[in-house]
């Protein structure tokens, strides 16, 4: 196991094909690497914790301009 894989779980792919922004409820990009869901069109990362998505607007953190 890498230490990528140690630190960031993976999430279950069928969970990521029905999950959407709960913002915009448009479609989320998984960063593996940052172990996050990100809404370009929110501009909002929402955290993944022990391979769980964390879809609430108040935990995403807000896309740095460029991101």
């Amino acid at each position: 196991m890498t230490e990528a894989t140690a630190s960031h779980p993976d999430v279950d792919p069928r969970l990521l094909e029905i999950l959407v922004c709960p913002v915009t409820h448009g479609p989320l990009i998984y960063d593996r690497a940052a172990g996050e869901l990100i809404s370009k069109s929110a501009r909002l990362a929402y955290p993944i914790r022990d391979g769980v998505p964390i879809m609430l607007p108040e935990e995403a953190r807000e896309l740095a301009e460029g991101e």
